[in-house]
């Protein structure tokens, strides 16, 4: 799988804006090459505002020019999201910790309360299907690498709708951290 390591706080921040996370996620939604015109008018937003956010995405690898078109005389680009791995190296970013922290926990912030909306939202239709667990386990520093690209392979997969199965769309919110030395060892 691939991996994008961001290296700076301005690196961070770029990928850390809730709005060019909605960006992202609608790239990946279409599951194709788009031009940042067409993720605008999904948006319903002026594509000079789209493209001056997928410009900072761009400049981080987050979206990559797959190719271009000449349409009506102009050249289209065609930029596809990347879907690896992103992962911050804190020992390599010249920034107080304070800093790594605050757009860190601004990220975390705004995937769980969109996730949290759409459960929420979804909850209240009576939607036959919904689960919701929080539980710990015992890994090695190894087991816990590998859980995370197995999830992550998996998603993948599954990220684009098979046409020969009966599928239906589900959404998905994890996260793996491990816990200090001192909570690990504290009666529950």
């Amino acid at each position: 799988m691939d991996t994008i390591t961001l290296k700076t706080l301005a690196d961070i921040r770029i990928y850390s804006d809730p709005y060019r996370m909605d960006i992202m996620n609608e790239f990946l939604k279409l599951g194709r090459p788009a031009t940042v015109k067409e993720i605008a008018d999904i948006m319903g937003e002026v594509p000079a505002k789209v493209y001056y956010h997928a410009k900072k995405l761009i400049s981080i690898g987050l979206l990559t020019l797959d190719h271009t078109q000449q349409i009506n005389g102009i050249t289209a680009k065609y930029y596809q999201a990347f879907q690896g791995m992103i992962a911050v190296k804190r020992s390599e970013i010249d920034a107080p910790i304070e800093n790594i922290v605050s757009e860190t926990q601004k990220l975390l912030v705004d995937i769980y309360d969109k996730s949290k909306q759409k459960f929420i939202s979804l909850v209240d239709i009576n939607i036959p299907f919904g689960n919701i667990t929080n539980r710990s386990i015992y890994l090695t520093k190894e087991e816990a690498e590998q859980f995370h690209i197995l999830l992550n392979e998996y998603c993948d997969k599954h990220q684009k709708p098979q046409p020969h199965l009966q599928q239906e769309k589900y959404e998905i919110f994890g996260s793996i951290i491990k816990e200090s030395s001192d909570e690990m060892n504290s009666p529950s």
